[in-house]
């Protein structure tokens, strides 16, 4: 019987393959292709580390083992394997015969040593001399220990040493230093690979040995490795040991440049099986190039930096704080600043009047402001409290040195709840006015970090709704003080009541569409996969509800009469989550930190906020009519789970709708600053 779901994994492999079509765009700018095909090796790189690391673990503990859906999970393994064989072989094709010899004649390629100058041959030695060889750390491959030598995700060269004096030979790898980076430039913007800077100039490191059989490898370790949350005592020692363990969990993947007796002999020393091994003919580790696709002063080869908005509604003579005692902000990122979210929390610091600031802290970046500002709300005596979710995959080192910096400034640090991850973004400011105390919130859809949100689209919603605030204050006070999600009348909080409402929700379309009545839903979110959720929507569909769903990534949902689903890959990565349902005319519109995700509904601290506002909703229902208007990169979800490029109709004109709505913002902005500049405001006497 066939399954009423998309496979979780071939979903996630399609999504990564709507990235990769960018890559093969002859249409778009040299720098933006190579810069999507760095981003599909990055994203291959999470999915072996963890969703097939999971896998492989699973049918370890037991090979027969079937999923919900009845499939093995040897089957599954073996589609996933060859899926992502194809889609490197489509990665190899598009670097070495296209990406390469472009790059090249725009004077940003690779150049092998066999191709230097003179005299800059002289300078590739004397760099190797001086920056690499002092770095490099030859290692010796010997018996089943060999594979403990090998870092995860590190570019080695490999190589066959035999010595003159014994005639006995002996494989030695050199991983590549991490503290150097991987595209060298000496002369100009071309650059040349560390590993052949190595390999030409390592023979000194092997004194009367002579250097054969070269190949170049990179392994990669599972990464799904989960925390003892149960009878530790220390969690932050514990998160510390899941790190080191996977230093050393077993392989998952091991891609080589070359077929040759070396490289067999380094599989069996790797201890890596053969259905694991993947060839390649362009350069290992193609994430490496995103820096390369940055290049400055080559703009003519990237699309063109779309322009920033200012809020309409923040008045430079105001504090945001004060702004938010007249009225609520929204914020779209990154078509407006996020440097009014910066400004918020650096007020609240600063502000004598602030006694108290909550926050959630899951994502940061490396040199946070935000971070900062709560150190310097602490040292200034007020009272900091941060949950600091030290679970957040790959990033819990970073987070341990966050909450580290924190704790030693006087924050009170909370490690996230256990069994759960806190997936949520809120701070939380209280603040004393008068003889009352007023709470200030931001609620977002994104995480608190700068950096990724100049390239992720997200929104921020910052209100004094004392509803909000109640709430906010109520979400706080049960992580700290260890009670349930209990007596919230606005936020709605997972996991325990999220999902319901959701559902709630859609059977609400469902019952007015078998009276007959009109019933729609809309959201765009990243992922779809919650089984019930998705029944609720075929019921619904069923019914007549007409639903629209924007899902970036996995969608598990097979698209059917009254379903429509669509996915959008452009220049920023869409990430925002929002909903809504015609409810009988009176519309209802949210905002939330979850995916329609299992794992999110069942496994996560999340917030979901009811947007009331009048102003908010038009904004949300604008983005969410953008995204089901574009015809230039957007993709159809088909029910196989496969994309179809969505093109313009006949006599249709041409929509983007990033581009749409970075002009939206610039205009609204515009047309409101001009508003206020044609505002007469007169000088009145000082009253005596």
């Amino acid at each position: 019987m066939e399954s009423p779901f998309i496979n979780r994994e071939l979903s996630w492999l399609e999504f990564n393959q709507r990235i990769l079509n960018e890559a093969l765009r002859k249409d778009l700018p040299l720098l933006d292709r190579l810069k999507f095909l760095a981003i599909t090796d990055s994203n291959l790189d999470e999915f072996f580390q963890v969703r097939l690391g999971g896998l492989h673990t699973l049918h370890h503990s037991d090979p027969d083992f079937r999923d919900e859906h009845g499939d093995k999970f040897s089957e599954q393994i073996c589609a996933i394997e060859m899926r992502t064989r194809q889609f490197a072989k489509k990665q190899a094709k598009v670097m070495r015969r296209e990406l390469l010899p472009q790059l090249k004649e725009e004077g940003l390629g690779r150049k092998k040593i066999k191709d230097l100058t003179e005299d800059e041959y002289a300078t590739a030695k004397d760099y190797f001399s001086v920056s690499v060889a002092p770095l490099l750390n030859p290692m010796a491959l010997e018996g089943s220990a060999s594979r403990e030598l090998v870092p995860s995700l590190q570019v080695c060269v490999a190589l066959r040493a035999l010595s003159e004096e014994s005639n006995q030979s002996r494989v030695v790898i050199i991983p590549l230093p991490q503290n150097l980076p991987r595209l060298i430039k000496l002369f100009d913007d071309t650059f040349i690979l560390l590993e052949d800077l190595i390999t030409h100039f390592c023979t000194p490191l092997f004194p009367d040995e002579t250097l054969s059989e070269l190949t170049y490898f990179r392994l990669t370790r599972n990464t799904d490795i989960p925390a003892n949350e149960d009878s530790v005592e220390d969690f932050a020692e514990e998160i510390r040991q899941v790190i080191s363990d996977r230093t050393q969990s077993f392989p998952v993947r091991l891609q080589l440049n070359k077929d040759t007796r070396l490289v067999k002999e380094l599989i069996t020393l790797l201890g890596v099986e053969i259905p694991r091994v993947h060839l390649s003919k362009a350069p290992l580790a193609l994430t490496d190039f995103f820096g390369h696709a940055l290049t400055p002063a080559y703009p003519h080869l990237r699309s063109p930096v779309a322009q920033v908005a200012d809020s309409p509604h923040l008045d430079p003579n105001r504090t945001v704080i004060e702004t938010l005692q007249d009225r609520d902000l929204i914020l779209i990122h990154p078509y407006q600043h996020y440097r009014p979210v910066l400004s918020f929390l650096r007020e609240a610091a600063a502000d004598p009047n602030v006694l108290e600031i909550k926050q959630t802290l899951y994502r940061t970046a490396k040199n946070s402001q935000i971070v900062d500002s709560l150190i310097l709300a602490a040292k200034s005596g007020k009272k900091v409290t941060v949950v600091v979710e030290l679970k957040a995959r790959f990033d819990e080192a970073h987070n341990l040195e966050q909450a580290e910096a924190l704790r030693w400034a006087g924050v009170q640090v909370i490690y996230g709840v256990k069994g759960l991850k806190t997936h949520s973004k809120l701070a939380l400011v209280v603040r004393q006015e008068g003889d009352t105390l007023r709470r200030y919130v931001h609620i977002g859809t994104g995480n608190y970090n700068e950096i990724t949100s100049q390239f992720y689209t997200d929104v921020s919603i910052m209100t004094a709704r004392p509803d909000v605030g109640r709430d906010a204050a109520l979400f706080f006070d049960s992580i700290s003080g260890k009670t349930k999600f209990t007596g919230f009348e606005t936020l709605i909080p997972a996991p325990t009541k999220l999902k319901r409402k959701i559902i709630k929700l859609i059977d609400y379309e469902t019952k007015k569409a078998l009276k007959g009545k009109e019933a729609k839903i809309r959201a765009k979110m990243n992922s779809l996969e919650d089984r019930n959720v998705i029944n609720a929507l075929y019921r619904a569909a069923d019914a007549g509800v007409d639903i629209q769903l924007n899902v970036r990534g996995i969608c598990c949902l097979k698209p059917r009469k009254n379903i429509e689903v669509i996915s959008i890959i452009d220049q920023y990565l869409e990430h925002m989550r929002i909903l809504t349902f015609h409810h009988g005319g009176k519309q209802r519109v949210f905002i939330s930190s979850a995916d329609w995700m299992k794992r999110n509904l069942n496994k996560r601290v999340e917030i979901m906020l009811p947007v009331t506002d009048a102003h908010s909703k038009s904004v949300l229902l604008t983005v969410l009519d953008a995204c089901f208007r574009d015809n230039q990169n957007a993709s159809h979800i088909l029910p196989d789970g496969s994309s179809e490029r969505i093109q313009p109709k006949e006599g249709e004109n041409p929509l983007r709708m990033q581009a749409w709505l970075t002009e939206f913002f610039t205009q609204k902005t515009e047309a409101e600053q001009e508003e206020i500049a044609l505002q007469l405001v007169p000088h009145l006497p000082k009253e005596e």
